[in-house]
C-alpha cells in the first residue's frame, strides 16, 4: 500500500500508534531518513524544525521524516517541495496527531491540509495473517467474486485466541512466550498513562483518570457510549468533580495518539424507513491494550466468555479494518432504532459490500449472528443498491470454514482470514 501510494502522491503520511511497525516498513523503500525523535540528533533537529524547516528535506529521495509531529512547520516545507518536485519524495511518520495551538506559535499546526500533494496511510498493529497465525486460506477479495470457502482450514483453538488477544499484534511480541509476550502492551498502556496522552497537546492529565478512562473504556468497547455514558461509569471511583467536557477532552487525546479509533455507521437504502443511529462505535487500536487497561491475562477471558466476546470483537475489528483497508475499502458499523445491529460493514469503493457478524463461536451464537444477517439483508433496497456480495459469521475458533446451503452465509473462523 506504501509503495502504491508513493507511485502516484509527492509524500505519504504513515500514522499510527507507537511501535506498530511504522519507520521499520518505511525504512524499506526510503533512500535517506531523518529523525525528530532521535536520542542523538532529535533536538537539533526539532530547532532546525522551527527555524529552517527545508534544511531537514535535502537528502535522496524517498526520504523519511520520523515523527514529524515534532515540528510542524515540515508539513508546509513539505507540501512546497513536492510542489516544485515529483511523485515520491518523502515519507512522513507519527505516532500523534500535532498539537492544535496558536498561528503565532513556533509549533503551530499545518496551515494546508496536504490535499492533492500528502497521501495518508494509517498503520496498526499487525493482523493475524500478518503475524503469522492465520492459515490465510479464506480470501476476503475472492469473497466479493463469489467464490466458495468450504474447507478452509484454521490452526487456532479458543485458548490460542485469548493469548493472541493478550499479546497484540505489536511486532516486537511476536517471538515471546507466556507473559512475556504481554509486556510489550503492558509498557505501552504505562507509556499512554504517564506521559503520552499529556504530550500530544501538551496538556497535564491526571494518570490515575486516564487509567479509570481506559478501564472503562474496555467495559464499553464495542458500544456506542457517549461521553456522558463514560463519565457516569468513571464516577463510581473518581470524584464528584469528574465533567463530560474533562471526558471527552481525554478521549480526544486518545483518538489523536491512535489508542482508539472509532467506526462510522452505514447508512444504507432500505426498504422500510426506520431511522437509523449515525453514533461512531468505540474500539481500542488493538485488544491487547484493553487487556492491560484491564490487567486482564488469557486464563481470565478462559473463564469469563462474556468478556473474552468484548476483547475477541476488537480483535475482529482490528483485523477486518486492515484486510477492507489493503483492498481499497473500509469498516463500517450498522444500528437501526429498531434495535437491529450488525458488527461490520465491509465496504468496497466501487460500492460492493460485505455483511459480517462478530461471535465467539457455538451453535446458538452462530444462530443469532445469522438470524442478524437475514433480517438485515431484507430491509435493504436492492432496487436502489447491490446485494451483499457475501454474508459472513465470524468465530473465534473452529477448525474449517463453510458456505452453508441453504442461505449461502458463510461461518469463517478469524483464524483462515487474509485479504
Amino acid at each position: 500500500m506504501l509503495a502504491e501510494k508513493l507511485s502516484y502522491m509527492g509524500a505519504v503520511l504513515v500514522q499510527g500508534p507507537k511501535w506498530c511497525g511504522k519507520t521499520t516498513t518505511s525504512r524499506q523503500v526510503v533512500r535517506s531518513e531523518v529523525s525528530l525523535d532521535d536520542s542523538v540528533k532529535g533536538k537539533s533537529n526539532r530547532i532546525l524544525a522551527q527555524t529552517r524547516p527545508d534544511k531537514l528535506l535535502e537528502g535522496a529521495t524517498p526520504r523519511l521524516i520520523d515523527e514529524w509531529q515534532e515540528g510542524p512547520l515540515l508539513w508546509d516545507a513539505v507540501r512546497s517541495a513536492v510542489d516544485r518536485g515529483r511523485r515520491g519524495m518523502f515519507i512522513l511518520t507519527g505516532s500523534a496527531v500535532p498539537p492544535e495551538v496558536d498561528d503565532d506559535s513556533p509549533e503551530r499546526v499545518p496551515r494546508h491540509s496536504g490535499t492533492g500533494r500528502i497521501a495518508r496511510l494509517t498503520m496498526r498493529p499487525m493482523s493475524l495473517w500478518e503475524s503469522g497465525e492465520s492459515t490465510g486460506e479464506v480470501s476476503v477479495a475472492s469473497l466479493f467474486a463469489g467464490e466458495d470457502v468450504t474447507g478452509a482450514k484454521s490452526d487456532l483453538e479458543l485458548d490460542d485466541v485469548c493469548e493472541l488477544i493478550c499479546r497484540g499484534g505489536w511486532p516486537g511480541a511476536l517471538d515471546l512466550t507466556g507473559r512475556a509476550a504481554r509486556g510489550p502492551a503492558r509498557e505501552y498502556f504505562t507509556a499512554i498513562v504517564e506521559s503520552d496522552v499529556s504530550r500530544v497537546d501538551r496538556k497535564l492529565r491526571d494518570p490515575e483518570r486516564v487509567q479509570r478512562l481506559m478501564r472503562s473504556l474496555a467495559r464499553l468497547q464495542g458500544t456506542q457510549s457517549s461521553a456522558a455514558v463514560i463519565c457516569a461509569d468513571m464516577k463510581a471511583n473518581d470524584s464528584d468533580t469528574l465533567t463530560e467536557d474533562t471526558v471527552y477532552s481525554y478521549l480526544k487525546a486518545l483518538r489523536r495518539i491512535f489508542v482508539t479509533e472509532d467506526m462510522r455507521a452505514w447508512c444504507p437504502n432500505l426498504r422500510c424507513k426506520t431511522p437509523l443511529r449515525k453514533t461512531d462505535t468505540r474500539y481500542f487500536t488493538d485488544p491487547s491494550i484493553a487487556a492491560a487497561a484491564m490487567g486482564i491475562a488469557p486464563g481470565d477471558l478462559m473463564n469469563d466468555m462474556p468478556t473474552f466476546g468484548l476483547f475477541f470483537e476488537t480483535l475482529a475489528v482490528r483485523d477486518l479494518r486492515t484486510i477492507a483497508e489493503s483492498l481499497g475499502g473500509s469498516l463500517l458499523h450498522y444500528l437501526d432504532k429498531s434495535g437491529l445491529e450488525c458488527d461490520a460493514i465491509m465496504r468496497l469503493e466501487n460500492g460492493s459490500y460485505g455483511l459480517v457478524e462478530i461471535k465467539t463461536g457455538g451453535d446458538a451464537l452462530i444462530a443469532k449472528g445469522i438470524k442478524t444477517l437475514k433480517s438485515l439483508s431484507a430491509k435493504i433496497d436492492t432496487t436502489r443498491m447491490p446485494p451483499p456480495s457475501f454474508r459472513m459469521v465470524l468465530v473465534a475458533s473452529g477448525d474449517f470454514a463453510y458456505r452453508r446451503k441453504d442461505d449461502d452465509i458463510i461461518v469463517c473462523p478469524i483464524g483462515c482470514l487474509k485479504p
